[in-house]
């Protein structure tokens, strides 16, 4: 694979501790989920970075298949729970917004953009992912 970008973070005290960017354009105050402390959690920033990709990847797969959805977005859900074989595991549900589009063309530009999108391809066959489609008319 060529790599196009790196990037890296470094975590002190986990979930109640603080996780920086080693470039130091963020940081963050973590705070696990359900406390009463001011901070984010893991799971809202992957929720961030996901939305985000995954919505790059359905601007990209919409010229692809010549489809106009300007106006698409992206909102992601993450759920984490226990796993019944033990350990901890995330859960997600993908709904993707995309106006102006017929449910059919909508629901095949989203099921590309989930081949495509980086996220998509590190989670599958590992974390539960549905994906929700909506248009004007759902």
């Amino acid at each position: 694979m060529k790599i196009f970008y790196k990037t890296a973070a470094t975590a002190t005290g986990g979930r109640a501790g603080t996780s920086t960017l080693d470039d130091n354009s963020f940081s963050v105050q973590m705070a696990a989920p359900g406390s009463d402390k001011a901070g984010m959690n893991p799971e809202q920033l992957f929720a961030l970075g996901y939305a985000a990709c995954f919505d790059s990847a359905l601007e990209l797969t919409a010229k692809q298949l010549k489809l106009a959805a300007p106006e698409a977005r992206t909102t992601v859900q993450v759920g984490i729970g226990q796993r019944p074989e033990g350990g901890y595991g995330l859960d997600l549900d993908i709904t993707a917004h995309v106006p102006g589009l017929s449910q059919q063309d909508a629901q095949r530009l989203v099921e590309a953009a989930h081949q495509v999108c980086p996220y998509s391809q590190a989670t599958r066959g590992n974390i539960d992912v549905r994906l929700h489609v909506l248009t004007d008319g759902s």
